[in-house]
């Protein structure tokens, strides 16, 4: 189920919330250029740390290899801090939203997370 399109879909759109959230409240939390340069340099971090810290094959060769548990950990605690934002800004109502979603893409992820909890590489990327 990890691979079905709309799954895929949905990773991707929960990736990019995770990055906007987080912007949001660089920007908010601080005043004038310091929240500036913090909306611009978390994201990136974090785009970064995302990007480059993969286990193999997920779906490419990763630039630094990681075991998958944690990768897992890696993933859950980007997103948690994009719920904590929303929860600090004072968007319950969002963070509890954003919670329930990943929570939901995890389960019907469980092929890729429990390929990733056996540190083994996911077998629906390999070509």
């Amino acid at each position: 189920m990890n691979t079905h399109p709309v799954n895929l879909l949905v990773r991707f759109l929960l990736e990019l919330a995770m990055l906007a959230v987080i912007s949001i409240w660089g920007y908010h939390r601080f005043p004038g250029w310091q929240g500036v340069a913090t909306a611009i340099a978390l994201p990136l971090a974090a785009a970064i740390l995302w990007g480059v810290f993969r286990i193999p094959n997920d779906p490419r060769p990763a630039p630094v290899a990681i075991p998958g548990p944690l990768r897992l950990l890696l993933e859950w605690a980007l997103f948690a801090g994009a719920v904590w934002a929303l929860e600090d800004m004072g968007y319950d109502t969002g963070a509890w939203l954003l919670a329930g979603m990943l929570v939901a893409h995890y389960l019907v992820s469980y092929d890729r997370t429990a390929a990733m909890f056996r540190n083994r590489p996911y077998k629906g990327f390999v070509r």
